[in-house]
């Protein structure tokens, strides 16, 4: 799955076009490097979300095409 979709159903950035715009201005790091929205998502992989004031670190465990409310902080591990 594409990283600006994931960083969406996921619930981490509320739009997609946010999260693509996020990840070409190079404030979306995955595993340690600056990515692309484009960027296929792997389980394991670590995004670095910093938005703002606020930074967020997070571990990938599930990679699902569609969530709800209730399920969607199942595809991530904040650490």
């Amino acid at each position: 799955m594409r990283l600006d979709k994931y960083l969406k159903v996921s619930r981490i950035i509320k739009r997609r076009t946010v999260a693509n715009e996020a990840c070409d201005a190079q404030k979306v790091l995955v595993n340690g490097k600056p990515a692309r929205a484009s960027y296929d998502v792997k389980i394991g992989d670590v995004i670095e979300v910093n938005m703002g004031a606020r930074s967020l670190k997070l571990r990938v465990t599930n990679v699902n095409e569609y969530a709800n409310k209730e399920t969607a902080s199942d595809n991530f591990e904040i650490i």
